[in-house]
């Protein structure tokens, strides 16, 4: 499985900027994701951006004086070339679609049509991929609207709504309160097929509650079945709850998880991929396949990717990065520890 993050999707972006003719004056995002990406690329090149409806109208979307230029007061109609951008292509047919939209309405005006990411490195009625991604893949500004949903573990603090602070965490009123007005973070359009939360049982009918509240539909609510916070706080189990429901519930393609570390324990236990919303990060059972040490290199700290390494203080970085997502904690100190005294 491929995951790209809005991080990756501004990186792949700016690499690819040589390739985009020089003479695009104007860029036309193909609602919605392509005027995420869309946004992305006139932030870069310094010209004016909008959506279709808003170009066959003769509208761009305003913008503030720090950067201005003539181009931001013209008619959109009239520049030199028009670039048409989306986020991702599979078989092409809403670009294509665009395309013949755009091309009969405005003859007279040279169209270049991009997609960020395509499953191959060419597609009919798209000029330019700036990125090759293959399926199965999932993008950051669209999980939460994907079919997929229906086939994941979620779970709910840290990724349907914040979590609750430490005084609100106290067992009783005030996390009663917190149960049923959580502030949402994300709120999919999707059913999901099972939620699986540390919450404990006995909150079940305010959690209930607070997902009726916000539209969210669901196959199953799992929830961890201890009478006390303290008696959770002494298990410790909260990733082996949650593996254990995600490797038994063989439907289940993916866990959808808020803390990093609980990611990696989660995917190590149950032998399944884990996304963890918190670092942006997919963890894999294959910590030393292509794609998870590609994955490891995105994410790698920024200070790691601006100063030059050696490829082998590389290559150790990312099997070590690799190895902490596959062994125990206690395991993984050890094979450092011998690793130095080699």
């Amino acid at each position: 499985m491929h995951y790209r993050s809005v991080a990756d999707l501004n990186d792949d972006i700016i690499a690819g900027l040589a390739r985009v003719p020089p003479d695009v004056d104007l860029v036309v995002g193909i609602p919605r994701s392509g005027l995420l990406a869309g946004t992305l690329v006139a932030l870069a090149l310094n010209v004016p951006v909008t959506d279709v409806e808003g170009f066959m109208a003769g509208r761009i979307l305003s913008a503030g004086r720090t950067r201005r230029r003539d181009l931001f007061d013209a008619d959109p109609r009239h520049a030199r070339r028009v670039l048409v951008v989306d986020d991702s292509a599979d078989t092409g047919q809403s670009m294509r679609e665009a395309r013949e939209r755009l091309s009969a309405a405005f003859p007279e005006i040279p169209f270049s049509f991009c997609v960020v990411y395509g499953t191959s490195p060419t597609c009919a009625g798209i000029d330019l991929i700036l990125k090759v991604v293959r399926q199965p893949r999932l993008f950051q500004w669209n999980i939460m609207h994907h079919n997929m949903l229906e086939r994941c573990c979620v779970d709910i603090d840290g990724v349907l709504c914040a979590d609750p602070s430490e005084e609100q965490n106290d067992d009783g009123e005030q996390y009663l309160q917190f149960l049923l007005n959580a502030p949402p973070i994300h709120t999919p359009t999707r059913r999901i097929g099972w939620l699986v939360t540390s919450r404990l049982e006995k909150y079940r009918k305010q959690t209930e509650a607070w997902l009726s509240g916000r539209g969210i539909d669901y196959g199953a609510l799992v929830m961890l079945d201890l009478p006390s916070r303290e008696a959770r706080l002494k298990a410790q189990s909260h990733a082996t709850f949650k593996a254990e429901v995600y490797g038994r519930t063989s439907g289940a393609l993916l866990f959808i998880e808020s803390e990093r570390e609980q990611a990696q324990d989660i995917c190590r236990l149950a032998g399944k991929p884990v996304l963890s919303l918190g670092s942006q990060e997919l963890f894999t059972p294959e910590p030393l396949s292509t794609i998870a040490l590609a994955q490891r290199l995105r994410t790698l700290p920024t200070r790691y990717k601006t100063q030059p390494l050696s490829a082998r203080t590389a290559a150790r970085r990312l099997v070590g990065s690799a190895l902490r997502s596959t062994v125990s904690p206690k395991v993984y100190d050890a094979l450092r520890t011998l690793g130095r005294r080699g």
